[in-house]
């Protein structure tokens, strides 16, 4: 392995243990609006998709408005977790771990206004060098743009030398195009799902840390 550089987190599922939260926010929503989801559907078919990618994927590219329900996702969202208590003890150590050795940024499909609440709430909002999420690209993961503005908010690294942690089959797809080393987290997807990964982790802690950075 080469040294590693920076490292950018997903963040639901990965950085914020969410990913039954959105689901159960998602199954509410969609039979809300008559086109109902069943929790083998979220998994098979859209987690790990930016919200908007989602909306369209389940409800039709015809959608009228994708913002208010991306909103009222988020929204929803933020009722239910915005204490950070999502984010477990260990991944908070692992994160001041690594940002006392190298750059973190966040990449995720999520907006941003879902995100930064958590993030504040549990601690790691001066641990990074910034966040990229579904407000800040054209096109959501799987398509790499997301992971590449991560990469630039690092100047100029090598992709090779950036480690990127995600846990769906999309985030570890966008994260391999944009050519970062990709660790994927097991325990959203089943495991052959993630097998284009460098390699499966289960778990982020300072243990992880400790080993690819020293």
């Amino acid at each position: 392995m080469n040294p590693i550089n920076a490292i950018v987190f997903d963040f639901n599922g990965t950085l914020s243990d969410d990913e039954p939260v959105l689901c159960e926010i998602f199954i509410e929503m969609f039979a809300e609006r008559g086109r109902p989801l069943s929790a083998q559907e979220y998994y098979d078919q859209l987690a790990g998709l930016s919200d908007p990618e989602i909306v369209l994927t389940w409800l039709g590219r015809d959608y009228p408005d994708v913002g208010g329900a991306v909103a009222e996702r988020v929204q929803r969202y933020c009722d239910a977790v915005a204490d950070g208590s999502t984010v477990h003890a260990h991944v908070r150590e692992a994160v001041a771990y690594a940002a006392a050795r190298v750059p973190l940024a966040i990449c995720s499909g999520a907006a941003r206004a879902e995100i930064e609440p958590v993030v504040a709430s549990a601690g790691l909002a001066k641990f990074l060098h910034g966040i990229v999420s579904s407000d800040d690209v054209t096109d959501g993961k799987p398509h790499p743009e997301g992971y590449l503005k991560a990469l630039g908010l690092f100047g100029d690294l090598d992709p090779g030398d950036v480690l990127a942690i995600d846990d769906t089959e999309a985030g570890v797809a966008s994260a391999k195009a944009a050519g970062l080393l990709t660790f994927a987290k097991t325990g959203t997807l089943d495991p052959h799902r993630l097998a284009a990964a460098d390699e499966l982790i289960d778990r982020i802690d300072v243990e992880l840390m400790r080993r690819v950075l020293g």
